[in-house]
Protein backbone atom coordinates (compact mmCIF):
# COMPACT_ATOMS: atom_id res chain seq x y z
CA UNK A 1 0.00 0.00 0.00
CA UNK A 2 2.95 2.43 0.72
CA UNK A 3 4.17 1.91 -3.13
CA UNK A 4 1.28 3.26 -4.14
CA UNK A 5 1.14 6.16 -1.63
CA UNK A 6 4.82 6.97 -2.82
CA UNK A 7 4.02 7.02 -6.94
CA UNK A 8 0.64 9.34 -6.38
CA UNK A 9 2.98 11.78 -4.52
CA UNK A 10 5.68 11.73 -7.14
CA UNK A 11 2.69 12.63 -9.80
CA UNK A 12 1.73 15.10 -7.73
CA UNK A 13 5.18 16.34 -8.12
CA UNK A 14 5.88 16.05 -11.20
CA UNK A 15 2.45 18.19 -12.49
CA UNK A 16 3.26 20.78 -10.10
CA UNK A 17 6.69 21.26 -11.39
CA UNK A 18 5.29 21.31 -15.16
CA UNK A 19 2.87 24.49 -13.54
CA UNK A 20 6.11 26.07 -12.44
CA UNK A 21 7.39 25.85 -15.92
CA UNK A 22 4.34 26.75 -17.89
CA UNK A 23 3.56 29.79 -15.56
CA UNK A 24 7.67 30.84 -15.69
CA UNK A 25 7.06 30.74 -19.47
CA UNK A 26 4.33 32.99 -19.85
CA UNK A 27 6.20 35.18 -17.70
CA UNK A 28 9.10 35.79 -19.67
CA UNK A 29 7.19 36.00 -22.57
CA UNK A 30 5.17 38.61 -21.26
CA UNK A 31 7.99 40.40 -19.81
CA UNK A 32 9.56 40.20 -23.56
CA UNK A 33 6.15 41.60 -25.14
CA UNK A 34 6.05 44.42 -22.67
CA UNK A 35 9.99 45.40 -23.43
CA UNK A 36 9.20 45.24 -27.23
CA UNK A 37 6.06 47.65 -27.18
CA UNK A 38 8.17 49.90 -24.84
CA UNK A 39 11.05 49.78 -27.12
CA UNK A 40 8.80 50.37 -30.20
CA UNK A 41 7.49 53.82 -28.69
CA UNK A 42 10.74 55.34 -27.95
CA UNK A 43 11.24 54.53 -31.39
CA UNK A 44 8.71 56.65 -32.75
CA UNK A 45 9.66 59.48 -29.89
CA UNK A 46 13.20 59.41 -31.90
CA UNK A 47 11.62 59.31 -35.14
CA UNK A 48 9.47 62.39 -33.90
CA UNK A 49 12.74 64.03 -32.82
CA UNK A 50 14.07 63.64 -35.73
CA UNK A 51 11.88 65.07 -38.08
CA UNK A 52 11.50 67.60 -36.06
CA UNK A 53 14.79 68.61 -36.73
CA UNK A 54 14.99 68.01 -40.35
CA UNK A 55 12.29 70.38 -40.62
CA UNK A 56 13.91 73.62 -38.95
CA UNK A 57 17.01 72.98 -40.60
CA UNK A 58 15.35 72.59 -44.06
CA UNK A 59 13.28 75.66 -43.39
CA UNK A 60 16.63 77.49 -42.06
CA UNK A 61 18.38 76.77 -45.00
CA UNK A 62 16.15 77.48 -47.50
CA UNK A 63 15.88 80.92 -46.24
CA UNK A 64 19.88 81.11 -45.96
CA UNK A 65 19.97 80.05 -50.01
CA UNK A 66 16.71 81.63 -51.43
CA UNK A 67 15.81 84.41 -49.10
CA UNK A 68 12.29 82.88 -48.77
CA UNK A 69 10.75 80.63 -46.52
CA UNK A 70 9.38 77.28 -48.11
CA UNK A 71 5.98 77.82 -49.56
CA UNK A 72 4.82 74.40 -48.70
CA UNK A 73 6.28 70.83 -47.22
CA UNK A 74 5.82 69.11 -51.15
CA UNK A 75 8.56 72.14 -51.98
CA UNK A 76 10.86 70.95 -49.19
CA UNK A 77 10.98 67.55 -50.33
CA UNK A 78 11.25 68.09 -54.26
CA UNK A 79 14.08 70.93 -54.03
CA UNK A 80 15.22 70.20 -50.70
CA UNK A 81 14.90 65.73 -50.64
CA UNK A 82 13.29 65.95 -47.20
CA UNK A 83 11.51 62.63 -46.49
CA UNK A 84 9.52 61.03 -43.88
CA UNK A 85 7.51 58.34 -43.22
CA UNK A 86 3.75 59.74 -43.76
CA UNK A 87 2.42 56.46 -42.58
CA UNK A 88 3.32 57.28 -38.85
CA UNK A 89 3.45 60.98 -39.17
CA UNK A 90 1.39 63.94 -40.21
CA UNK A 91 2.79 67.45 -40.67
CA UNK A 92 0.57 70.39 -40.12
CA UNK A 93 2.74 72.88 -42.37
CA UNK A 94 1.29 77.03 -42.31
CA UNK A 95 3.11 79.81 -43.79
CA UNK A 96 1.85 83.06 -42.22
CA UNK A 97 2.71 85.02 -45.06
CA UNK A 98 5.60 87.42 -45.86
CA UNK A 99 8.81 86.88 -44.76
CA UNK A 100 7.73 85.82 -41.37
CA UNK A 101 9.04 81.86 -40.29
CA UNK A 102 6.39 79.24 -40.92
CA UNK A 103 5.49 77.32 -37.73
CA UNK A 104 4.60 73.31 -37.67
CA UNK A 105 3.03 70.68 -35.75
CA UNK A 106 3.82 67.47 -36.33
CA UNK A 107 1.37 64.89 -35.52
CA UNK A 108 1.68 60.95 -34.77
CA UNK A 109 -1.04 58.53 -37.08
CA UNK A 110 -2.63 55.78 -35.65
CA UNK A 111 -3.66 56.77 -32.17
CA UNK A 112 0.14 56.97 -30.82
CA UNK A 113 1.11 53.56 -30.16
Amino acid sequence: MARFQYRSGKTEHRRAKQFLSVLLFLLILTAFLLSTKSLTGGDRIRQKETLDRALARTITGCYAIEGTYPESIDYMKEAYGLTYNEDLFFVDYRVPGGNIRPTYVILEKGGGQ
